[in-house]
């Protein structure tokens, strides 16, 4: 029987592929999986991180398009605190 198709990550949202990502990790962090399995899983996350990414960097660059002038975002705002 033929594998249900795959959404291309473009339709997807930010949310689903997130979602995929942590359940590659968590696949891949099990360690019960072959060498091959491993890399197939591995490539398929380093995809998911780079959409995941520019997806993120796409609202960061909408958000600073909305601020008015006179109330830019620093770009420390967007960063964790140290702790």
């Amino acid at each position: 029987m033929p594998k249900p198709k795959q959404k291309s990550s473009e339709d997807q949202s930010f949310e689903s592929l997130f979602r995929e990502l942590d359940a590659t990790v968590a696949k891949l962090e099990a360690g019960d999986l072959s060498l091959d399995e491993s890399l197939a899983l591995f490539q398929r996350g380093m995809e998911l991180a780079k959409q995941c990414g520019v997806m993120l960097d796409a609202a960061e660059l909408r958000i600073k398009e909305l601020v008015p002038r006179g109330e830019e975002l620093a770009a420390e705002d967007f960063e964790e605190e140290e702790a």
